[in-house]
């Protein structure tokens, strides 16, 4: 290169002086650099505050010519180039002259440009764990198509050899701090979507989800699939088991998609719900549900088992079914399954 540059110098200055801006971004790149890196060289070079914006991460860096962060604000932009991936704006950079631009001034930003687009596509955004509720959404919106998701995925930061796992959560907490509790040496990016939190990560293990929060977790692969079953998930969530797995419930999941009026129009739905008057028997058979037996109940209530028997016996005439036999005991827990996914 340094060659050629030598050659071509005896022939033109402005044709001399693009090889060595090539030559000076191919240096960069080789070194694998970041974006401050890169916005620092680019600064000392131009002699002017040079910036790069991303549009995933919504940070511009602005570096002067000193190398250090511009702290006076931003000028007006003397020279703009896009940053493109796959044919897709992610980004923008520019200069900030205060006089006319330099000749060089486009070929320099067209270089720059693609060393960040190299940048990003590398190494993504920064390792935060909140994330641009945009691209989350394109990741897990069942109308994108798969080189939309693959793109955001890779802007996220997400290689594309892992599997993305998708998680829907209910949270007093910030969903940064649900994130790294996760999966905190991992990637992990999780921002708000309507009403609910989403969580994309390599893994979730449902054990590291702080108390209070609800969640449910998808089970499969691809992640628009999945935040459908991450959602059915979240809605079978309850105090006493807050986090559940789509692929641990099985046929309940089936209920998911009865319309609301027939399970309003059911009986024993309707009995659940008059029995909800009255917490502590919902509590009571909510225990005995989910063990399915007098003893483990009481341990659960912390009650004598003789006074949990009593308790389902005037439970199961409110409710018309026999609790002690299996059939009823099987009609109560789908009853009262059904029940918590109607009232969330």
């Amino acid at each position: 290169m340094e060659a050629l540059a030598v050659r071509l110098s005896g022939m033109d200055s402005y044709v001399e002086g693009v090889v060595r801006v090539v030559a000076f971004y191919d240096t960069l790149m080789r070194r694998r650099v970041d974006l401050p890196t890169l916005a620092r060289a680019t600064a000392g070079l131009a002699e002017c505050v040079a910036g790069i914006r991303l549009h995933g991460t919504g940070r511009a860096i602005r570096i002067a010519p000193d190398g250090r962060e511009a702290s006076a604000p931003p000028s007006p932009r003397s020279t703009t180039t896009p940053i493109t991936l796959d044919e897709e704006e992610i980004g923008t950079v520019w200069l900030e002259r205060s006089g006319p631009p330099s000749p060089l001034d486009e070929v320099l930003l067209d270089r720059l440009a693609i060393a960040a687009a190299a940048v990003a596509e590398r190494y993504g955004p920064a390792r935060t764990t909140m994330a641009d509720p945009a691209l989350v959404e394109l990741v897990v919106s069942s109308d994108s198509d798969e080189a939309a998701r693959a793109r955001a995925l890779r802007l996220l930061g997400f290689a594309a050899d892992l599997p993305v796992r998708v998680a829907a959560v209910r949270s007093r907490l910030p969903l940064d701090q649900v994130g790294g509790l996760l999966c905190p040496a991992r990637p992990v990016k999780a921002a708000p979507l309507a009403d609910v939190g989403v969580v994309l990560a390599t893994t979730i293990a449902p054990t590291r989800f702080p108390a209070g929060v609800r969640a449910g977790i998808g089970a499969a692969d691809n992640p628009a699939r999945a935040w459908r079953e991450a959602r059915i998930a979240l809605r079978f969530s309850t105090p006493r088991r807050p986090v559940v797995r789509y692929d641990a419930l099985g046929a309940l999941a089936l209920l998911a998609e009865v319309p609301q009026e027939v399970v309003r129009d059911n009986a024993d739905v309707a009995a659940i719900d008059r029995l909800a008057g009255t917490p502590e028997d919902l509590e009571t058979l909510d225990a005995y549900c989910a063990t399915g037996s007098l003893r483990r109940a009481g341990e659960m209530l912390h009650l004598h088992h003789s006074s949990i028997a009593r308790r389902l016996e005037q439970i199961g005439k409110a409710l018309g079914i026999e609790l002690t036999e299996p059939t009823g005991l099987t009609r109560a827990q789908l009853a009262l399954a059904t029940w918590q996914l109607l009232n969330g």
